[in-house]
């Protein structure tokens, strides 16, 4: 079972989300490989000194996104493919597209008003 090495911060956010985003990075960055058997939820809780609800949490973010995969009692384990990364260009396309739905909520538009919109300019 491979160690994980976590730093849980008081002014972190949430700690779910602080450990769903450090195993992530662990994957990404090679620290943890496919296959790869990460420690059982109550293991890592106690290790961190989290609830096992926000460690469960955590895995559950992981598994559904494609990142683990929980194999019953055999354990949880590095997803063999990984999922797909957006390109760059996906990646700057969606946070300008959150921006402007952002915008057009503040300027007391829904979301169907701000497509309408961006239909209008392309024809």
């Amino acid at each position: 079972m491979t160690r994980l090495r976590v730093r849980i911060r008081d002014d972190g956010g949430p700690p779910y989300l602080q450990l769903t985003a450090a195993i992530r990075r662990q994957i990404e960055r090679g620290g943890l490989l496919p296959g790869d058997r990460i420690p059982p939820v109550r293991v890592l809780a106690d290790d961190l000194g989290l609830a096992p609800n926000t460690v469960a949490r955590a895995y559950r973010a992981l598994e559904d996104d494609g990142w683990i995969d929980g194999r019953g009692r055999a354990g949880t384990f590095v997803a063999d493919r990984l999922p797909e990364r957006p390109s760059a260009a996906d990646a700057a396309l969606a946070t300008a597209a959150d921006a402007y739905l952002r915008r057009a909520a503040q300027l007391g538009a829904d979301r169907e008003a701000a497509i309408r919109a961006l239909r209008g300019l392309s024809s």
